[in-house]
């Protein structure tokens, strides 16, 4: 498998526990889900947040598409980040759709994806300022460990209010596909 196909299935797997994700934090309230737990971005709806901004962040990286990633906040007015666990969405049903349309995009994108776009230079800065340049594959790999990284997180603070968002594993939604689709 080519780390294009790999890149995709990731995006697939995306897709799939962010929905068994949000499907289990619909089962609290908005003050369960706003509450701070002592996670990183305190909450399970500041985790959720975060991961939208920064996959969002990413995306206008990769595609240089302000219209679509830089101009989505409630005023659809230009985000600008200033810390990254800014809130983008405090209404939970609007974070879940933008969830979703965010969600598509990454899928899109992956199948739009070639070795020419995987081996370019990416440049941009980060959101201290700090100006970067560095191999574009190494920032779709870490687009993906990062989301996995929270996603862990959120699994946590879902299982300790006894929500149980059901297997979160890979090769579980791997084993589900028939056959790889979009």
């Amino acid at each position: 498998m080519s780390p294009i196909e790999q890149y995709r299935a990731l995006a697939r797997y995306n897709r799939w526990i962010n929905r068994k994700l949000f499907a289990a934090a619909a089962g609290l309230t908005d003050s369960e889900r706003k509450l701070d737990r002592g996670a990183f971005f305190r909450s399970i709806h500041g985790t959720l947040n975060h991961l939208l901004l920064t996959d969002r962040t990413w995306m206008y990286r990769f595609t240089q598409d302000a219209e679509r990633y830089e101009s989505r906040t409630v005023a659809l007015e230009p985000i600008v980040v200033h810390s990254l666990a800014q809130e983008l969405y405090e209404d939970f049903e609007q974070l879940h759709r933008e969830r979703e349309r965010t969600d598509e995009d990454i899928l899109e994108w992956t199948y739009a994806l070639d070795e020419a776009t995987l081996d370019r230079t990416l440049e941009y800065k980060t959101t201290n300022g700090t100006a970067q340049s560095h191999p574009a594959w190494w920032a779709v790999g870490h687009l993906f460990n990062h989301q996995t990284h929270h996603r862990g997180q959120l699994t946590t603070l879902l299982k300790q209010l006894g929500l149980d968002p059901g297997v979160t594993d890979l090769i579980v939604m791997c084993r589900e596909e028939t056959i790889p689709t979009r």
